[in-house]
């Protein structure tokens, strides 16, 4: 993200920016709202010492057309942070740690659906292509519900980099793909690793394939081929939350 000044919308994303200690410019609320999260909103509001102002529903209308929730807020755009600087950092911090990485997912919202999953299963950092990756917008941010200001995000300019960069350090590599027989269940993800997954369209990238050391899938029973690929993202994350808890 590029501009100078974001927006972003919706009660909890908000709320979560606060949280997180996102520079906020201003936060515009709904007049004559009412309910338990929006006055938890406002009084963090109020609590960090943030500008605001209630307005009319259709200025906020005008300003994010999407569900915003009766807020919205404009802020710094949400940044990309260096990916060899970051994966050190988790590498030397981090006993076992987990990263995600997105072969060219498009969707905006797959992008911050995911985030959100990656936020809640302690994910230690988010890996994206610079070109041909879904942006880190508004929309992305509102569905992440926050989660992409608290979860590291980095940008690389291929995922094989990153692939043979985190297997050097001793981090295996794992591929969600149905090109295998081996099911994500049998997969050891109490190790160091780095979970693999693919465009909504075209999946996994042949090289990428290649290269991961492995290849795991989801056992399916019904007559669909495939899952949405946030939704599979969140089974692959929280098998690997069960082995490391259990």
């Amino acid at each position: 993200m590029n501009d100078k000044e974001s927006t972003i919308y919706g009660l909890r994303a908000i709320l979560e920016a606060i949280e997180a200690d996102t520079p906020i410019h201003k936060v515009y609320l709904q007049r004559g709202l009412k309910g338990a999260l929006f006055q938890e909103l406002e009084t963090a509001i109020r609590k960090k010492g943030i500008g605001f102002s209630y307005v009319p529903a259709e200025k906020l209308q005008r300003m994010a057309p999407q569900n915003h929730q009766g807020a919205v807020a404009k802020i710094s755009p949400v940044g990309y942070r260096d990916f060899e600087a970051l994966a050190e950092e988790v590498l030397q911090g981090v006993e076992k740690p987990l990263f995600l990485l997105l072969d060219h997912i498009t969707d905006v919202r797959n992008f911050g659906a995911i985030l959100r999953t990656a936020e809640c299963c302690g994910v230690h950092a988010v890996l994206v292509p610079k070109k041909g990756a879904a942006p880190l917008s508004d929309d992305a941010v509102k569905t992440s519900a926050g989660a992409a200001f608290r979860v590291p995000i980095a940008q690389v300019d291929h995922i094989l980099d990153a692939l043979y960069y985190l297997q050097t350090a001793g981090v295996q590599t794992v591929a969600a793909t149905e090109k295998t027989d081996q099911s994500v269940y049998d997969v050891d993800f109490t190790l160091p690793t780095a979970i693999v997954m693919g465009a909504e369209d075209r999946g996994i990238s042949p090289a990428v394939l290649k290269a991961v050391e492995h290849k795991a899938k989801l056992p399916l029973m019904g007559a669909i081929g495939s899952l949405n690929v946030s939704v599979a993202c969140g089974v692959f994350l929280y098998e690997a939350v069960r082995q490391r808890i259990a």
